[in-house]
């Protein structure tokens, strides 16, 4: 063999191990991506699915209740903010808002028996239960998936691709702060 033969396979030799490590690294960050992106679209379909099941539990409740106007109020304004929140804070930001005034829509069927009597109040309630169920999974599994990527894309050698690719970190999806607070409950009136 002549020496410019083993220069070219060394030299070769070499680019291989630089690039197969800096591709299979660049396809992982995008798999890992892809599955935040997943998560966060589940999130996504659980709360539409929310939005969907409120208007006829809304109605429901209106039949009982007309005058409780401010809940139907702060349930729509909510709704609003939900559908045209952009980022992950907004969101979360806006469904804690929707999932506290639900609470108090919830609520108000203490104060009607019949109301907490009617078939369609118990079903849409436990389809909302059931989509609140849901939704909570669908967040855990988004903030699973963007501990993995997020902590990915820290770490060495993957943290070089990730600055030069902008491969950024994913913002986890947090409770506000009046969600860490236990709600009073008050049963006297």
């Amino acid at each position: 063999m002549r020496k410019g033969s083993i220069v070219i396979i060394v030299l070769i030799a070499v680019i291989a191990v630089i690039v197969f490590p800096a591709v299979n690294t660049y396809n992982s960050l995008v798999e890992l991506s892809e599955k935040v992106e997943t998560s966060l679209s589940q999130i996504d379909n659980q709360l539409q699915r929310r939005n969907d099941l409120i208007p006829n539990l809304v109605e429901t409740v209106k039949g009982y209740a007309a005058h409780e106007e401010e809940i139907f109020t702060s349930i729509a304004d909510a709704r609003s903010r939900l559908i045209g929140a952009g980022s992950v804070e907004e969101k979360a930001e806006a469904d804690e808002q929707l999932t506290s005034a639900l609470g108090r829509l919830l609520a108000i069927a203490e104060n009607y028996p019949e109301l907490k009597a009617n078939q369609n109040f118990i079903q849409l309630s436990d389809e909302l239960a059931g989509t609140e169920n849901r939704i909570a999974t669908a967040r855990r599994d988004y903030n699973n998936a963007a501990r993995e990527y997020n902590t990915r894309i820290r770490k060495f050698p993957a943290v070089i691709f990730a600055n030069i690719f902008g491969f950024e970190r994913y913002d986890y999806f947090e409770a506000d702060e009046s969600a860490k607070q236990a709600p009073e409950v008050n049963f006297r009136k």
